[in-house]
């Protein structure tokens, strides 16, 4: 009957972790390259990646989030004498 070190079990998952770890942080840079590829396309077909980075932004907020922070930048602007009325 053979016993298996806990050490050696403890290891075997570090590396398995690590290993996945190192695959997805991999792909996650592949995806990030993709990702400046589409910017760098929208910009070549004239569309500013600035505003277009914030309309990412912008939709990934609910509404609610997003009524929120609109009506703190108009408060904002208003006291700074910026309102856009």
């Amino acid at each position: 009957m053979s016993t298996v070190n806990p050490d050696e079990v403890a290891k075997d998952q570090l590396v398995a972790f690590v290993e996945r770890i190192e695959r997805l942080e991999e792909e996650k840079k592949g995806i990030a390259d993709d990702i400046k590829e589409v910017y760098a396309e929208a910009k070549g077909n004239g569309f500013d990646v600035k505003v277009l980075r914030k309309v990412i932004s912008v939709r990934k907020q609910d509404a609610s989030e997003r009524a929120e922070q609109e009506a703190i930048l108009d408060l904002y602007l208003s006291a700074l004498g910026m309102a856009t009325d």
